[in-house]
Formats: C-alpha cells, sequence, structure tokens
C-alpha cells in the first residue's frame, strides 16, 4: 500500500518537476541561437545582451507576482499560468518578424520561469511525505539541468538538420528548421509545455495552501514584520549575497554564451554546439552524484571544494585565450567541462539546499523570495553584461574576473554561514541569535 502511495507522489513530483525542466530549457535554449540571431538582425553586443537578459527580465517579474499567486491562486493554479506562458513564448518566437517581438515573446517566456522556478519546488515539498521530502524535492533541481542538456541537443540536431535538409512541405516549415533554425529551437519548447498543461490537471492542489486559504493577508504581514528585525535581517542579507555572487562566477556565461565564447576559440558553430551537449551531460551527471554525497560531506565542504576548483579551472580558461591559442581546442573542453564539474557539485548543487535550511521556518517563503530575487537580478546583469564583458575585457579578462568573484563568495559562506548539514532547524535558528548576543 506505502509503494502504490509513494508511487503516486512521485507521479506528481514529476508533474511538478516538468516545470523546473522547462525552466531549464528556456533558459539554455538561448544560448544555440545568439550567433544566428545577432546576425540576422545586426545586433550590437548591447542589443545581444538585451536578447540574452529580456527573458531574465521577465523571470524577475515573474518572482516577483508568484508571491502573490502562490498564496491567493494557490499553486496548482500558478503552475498553469506558467505552463501557457512558456507554451505562448515557445510559439511567438518562432514566427517573430522583428527583434521587438522577439523579446516580447522571450520576457513572456520569462515571466513563466520566475513563477516556476518559486512554485513547483515549493509545491513539491508541501505535497510530498515528511522523510521523502528530500528526495522529491531533488527531482526539480535535476529536471533543471536535463532541461538544459536537453536544449543543448536540441539545438546541435537542428543546426545538422538544417545544414543537411532541403526543404520542408510548406515555406514556413522550411523557414522554421532550415532557413532560420533558431526558431525551431524555441518552438520546441511548446510540446513539453502542452505536456505540462495537460498533466497539471491531473495533480492535486497543495493540502497546505488549502489549509491557509483566507489567511495569506495575516500571514505576510506577521512574515515581514519578523524579517525586518535583527538578526534575521541579517541572515536574508547574507543569503542574498551569496544567490547575486554566485551569478558572477562564470555559470550563467558558460550556460548562455558557451557556443559563442566556444567560436571564438576558432571552432566552427556546428563543434561549438557539440561542445554545448557535453557540458550540459556533465552539468547533469555532477548534479547526480551531488545529491548523493549531500548530507554526507557537507554543505560547506562542498563548497570550499568545489569553488576552489572554479578558480583553478577559471584561471586556466583566462591563460588558454590569453597565451594557448595555438594548441588544442581539446584543453579548453577539459577546462570548460572541469569547471562544470566544480560548479555543479558545489554552489548548484548547495545554494538552494543551504537557503532552504538557514532561515527560520516562519520567515523561510517570504526570505527565500528575497533571496531568490537577488538570484534573477545576478542572473539578468551577467546575461546583460557577459557580452559587453567580452567585447571589452576579451574572454581572458572576463574569466579572470569571474575567478577573482569567487573569493568573496568563499569567505561569506566561511565566516558568516553555519553548517547546516544534521542541525535541527531549532538548532540553525538559534545560530543566529547567539551570533547577536555575541
Amino acid at each position: 500500500m506505502e509503494d502504490r502511495s509513494m508511487g503516486y507522489f512521485y507521479f506528481i513530483a514529476l508533474v511538478a518537476a516538468l516545470g523546473g525542466g522547462l525552466f531549464g530549457y528556456d533558459t539554455a535554449v538561448i544560448s544555440g541561437t545568439i550567433s544566428m540571431v545577432v546576425a540576422q538582425f545586426g545586433l550590437t553586443p548591447s542589443m545581444e545582451g538585451t536578447y540574452v537578459g529580456c527573458a531574465l527580465i521577465g523571470s524577475i517579474a515573474g518572482v516577483v507576482s508568484s508571491g502573490l499567486l502562490f498564496e491567493g491562486g494557490g499553486r496548482k493554479r500558478s503552475l498553469i499560468i506558467a505552463s501557457v506562458l512558456y507554451t505562448v513564448s515557445a510559439a511567438g518566437c518562432a514566427i517573430s518578424n522583428s527583434f521587438a517581438s522577439l523579446v516580447l515573446f522571450r520576457i513572456v517566456g520569462g515571466v513563466g520561469i520566475g513563477i516556476s522556478a518559486v512554485v513547483a519546488p515549493a509545491y513539491i515539498s508541501e505535497i510530498a511525505p515528511a522523510r521523502h521530502r528530500g528526495r522529491l524535492v531533488s527531482l526539480y533541481q535535476l529536471a533543471v539541468t536535463i532541461g538544459f542538456l536537453a536544449a543543448y541537443v536540441v539545438n546541435y540536431f537542428l543546426l545538422e538538420y538544417s545544414l543537411e535538409a532541403t526543404g520542408c512541405r510548406s515555406a514556413l516549415c522550411t523557414k522554421i528548421f532550415i532557413g532560420e533554425c533558431w526558431r525551431g529551437m524555441l518552438l520546441a519548447e511548446a510540446l513539453p509545455a502542452a505536456l505540462f498543461i495537460v498533466l497539471l490537471f491531473f495533480i492535486p492542489e497543495s493540502p497546505v495552501w488549502l489549509s491557509m486559504k483566507g489567511r495569506e493577508k495575516q500571514s505576510l504581514r506577521a512574515e515581514f514584520k519578523i524579517i525586518s528585525r535583527p538578526p534575521i535581517l541579517g541572515a536574508v542579507l547574507i543569503g542574498a549575497a551569496i544567490a547575486i555572487l554566485g551569478q558572477f562566477m562564470g555559470v550563467n556565461a558558460v550556460l548562455y554564451y558557451g557556443p559563442s565564447i566556444f567560436e571564438k576559440s576558432g571552432l566552427a558553430s556546428g563543434d561549438s554546439l557539440f561542445y554545448q551537449v557535453l557540458v550540459g551531460l556533465v552539468n547533469v551527471i555532477t548534479t547526480i552524484i551531488a545529491f548523493f554525497i549531500i548530507d554526507r560531506v557537507g554543505r560547506k565542504r562542498l563548497v570550499y571544494f568545489g569553488v576552489t576548483g572554479m578558480i583553478a579551472a577559471l584561471l586556466g580558461i583566462a591563460w588558454y585565450f590569453q597565451f594557448g591559442q595555438g594548441l588544442s581546442n581539446y584543453i579548453l573542453l577539459t577546462l570548460f567541462l572541469l569547471y562544470i564539474f566544480f560548479c555543479a557539485i558545489s554552489i548548484c548543487a548547495v545554494i538552494f539546499v543551504l537557503l532552504a535550511e538557514m532561515f527560520p521556518s516562519r520567515v523561510r517563503g517570504i526570505a527565500m523570495s528575497v533571496a531568490e530575487l537577488a538570484l534573477w537580478i545576478g542572473t539578468w546583469l551577467i546575461g546583460q553584461l557577459t557580452p559587453i564583458f567580452l567585447e571589452v575585457l576579451k574572454p581572458q579578462g572576463t574569466f579572470l574576473l569571474f575567478a577573482v568573484i569567487c573569493v568573496p563568495y568563499i569567505l561569506i559562506v566561511w565566516k558568516l554561514i553555519p553548517e547546516t548539514t544534521g542541525k535541527s532547524l531549532e538548532e540553525i535558528e538559534a545560530y543566529w541569535y547567539d551570533k547577536r548576543a555575541n
């Protein structure tokens, strides 16, 4: 009976986690389209940053609005809204005839990202049995990395198809999948997004939301009152700091601009997209490894290990672009894969777990919303600024900058954040009050 019951909970978690897969796809698919969109619309580096960053602006709007949807409309309805936005964005991007309309539809998809990024993991945690919660919630983060990998694979194969195919049955099909295959890359998201809409009608509303219905305003007032006072305010600011700093350590620059960076090293566009598939594959495999060891090794130890490795890999990438251009491209590929390995096993695996644990239970929802807002602002900034960095600082200067920013991150984790592994939420909350007293 329990096995059958858990099968149902896994089904619910997998459906909600599909929102994470769409989040990952929508975020990563842009990487394979950049060079084609830049060429077609004649974009400057600043406009290129706008193309990449516009969805992130939508994500910020989605995070901000998710609180009202989350409490007022319910978790399930919020996810349905997100899935509709994903579908509209994918279809709209495929038929956009101007850069302005393309940006608009990317913003629409970004709102869906922001909503699902907040609602989906929270919904899973509320629906899951307590002793299986960690495992079920982890499905969401794994789905995000699978979404990244799916985007890279689709980008690679659609580009190969466009180079080899002679034509489709209609002019529109030829335009989307052959002549301007970046449209097909963006359109491919519509299929899983439509499936997401259908599957959401087969899962229940969160029992937590149902029990709280009618008390949202009182709850939010109490949380804001607590969060604005020391020492909880200090914990929230520290959480926001590591969330935003983590975006300036290079991971999203690699995930968004990887093919463009590889092309700058002399690779053909097809080879650069294949390299990005390998980046996504390492990201998925390493994330799976992290799930198995995070409770054994500890959050902070993983950060120390991973960020130290990230610094070494980033310095190696900077060295390659400065001095190693005549060497094999496999050296650059190895350095990128090492960087992704160290990043995925540390900050990518730890950040949401750490944020969920370090805040007191009574303010965890609003505190995580603040931290996630900081994270998305950082993500938008790095998406907007990376083309400018690459133009002004060159790749070597850009990756050297990312390595430098790793230093304050590791110092904050070392000096200001407690090790939460194996500690109760009460013990972690007591840490902040004891720290204030000392």
